[in-house]
């Protein structure tokens, strides 16, 4: 794989779509289908909300929808996989009908991956990095689904960097992924930013993000609405927008490929301004 992050790549889906990531940002608008998930939950968990957040998403800019039936901030309750699926899938099976439009599923679970894309959608998005069910592997293998890869320091002990972090991390779930057949080109990486981090390491993962460059796929980020924004900027969850803004010029500058979002409107408008100091670069 190349390690210059802006070089043009194909990104095999399911369904037989694709997407080109490298010379212009990508963004993934957040669709949490939840009651509980930190900065919007409950606002989207019917059917109609949830459809009309889409749209208003792929107006302002979005290139894919992540949806999610579980929300994954520190200390919320599980839910049962049944639960997941019944949340999601309604979603997924509705917006694939309008054919236009790509779907992820945020899950960590085999059996939801299965039906999700079953039901259209054409992404696997693991905030677990295929390291809690290994399956996940086997059914993006199997479906030709992308594969999105997030690292996560939770339930487990850490290096004390958080870039030899990453690598160590990362490169089992690597592994994972080929022995289950998945395709290079299929995986996007992800750094998990707040994932069992705190404000230190987020900080200096983003200054230090083109380090990671070096696994030679291409990278999304998660920055948005998080925690440690909020310990820079002093903002609430629903107002860390511009402070969302601001790390995804930096990433992208750094190399970032994708970008995961609630605020789709101005971070695509950031991101368009930071292409086209890219692009002076070129």
């Amino acid at each position: 794989m190349s390690t210059d992050p802006f070089a043009e790549r194909n990104w095999p889906l399911a369904h037989g779509r694709t997407l080109t990531l490298g010379p212009r940002a990508l963004i993934m608008g957040i669709l949490n289908v939840t009651p509980d998930s930190f900065s919007d939950g409950g606002r989207f968990d019917t059917l109609e909300r949830a459809l009309r957040q889409a749209d208003e998403m792929v107006a302002a800019g979005a290139a894919i929808i992540d949806i999610g039936g579980e929300s994954t901030r520190p200390g919320a309750e599980p839910v049962s996989a049944s639960e997941e699926q019944d949340r999601v899938l309604p979603v997924i099976e509705a917006l694939s009908e309008r054919g236009d439009i790509v779907l992820s599923i945020d899950t960590y679970r085999a059996a939801t991956a299965r039906l999700a894309i079953d039901a259209g959608a054409h992404i696997v998005n693991d905030v677990w990095g295929l390291q809690r069910e290994r399956a996940v592997a086997d059914i993006a293998a199997q479906t030709g689904a992308g594969l999105i890869i997030m690292h996560t320091g939770r339930d487990r002990q850490k290096l004390p960097d958080p870039v030899d972090d990453q690598f160590h991390f990362l490169r089992r779930s690597l592994e994972i992924a080929e022995e289950a057949g998945v395709g290079r080109d299929a995986i996007v990486l992800d750094p998990g930013f707040g994932f069992a981090k705190d404000a230190n390491e987020n900080i200096s993962l983003i200054a230090r993000f083109s380090e990671l460059n070096e696994l030679g796929s291409p990278w999304l980020v998660g920055t948005s609405r998080k925690r440690f924004l909020g310990e820079v900027t002093g903002r609430e969850p629903a107002d860390r927008g511009v402070g969302t803004a601001a790390t995804s010029v930096a990433l992208r500058l750094a190399g970032a490929a994708v970008f995961r979002v609630h605020d789709v409107a101005i971070n695509a408008d950031a991101l368009k301004v930071a292409d086209a100091i890219l692009a002076r670069h070129a």
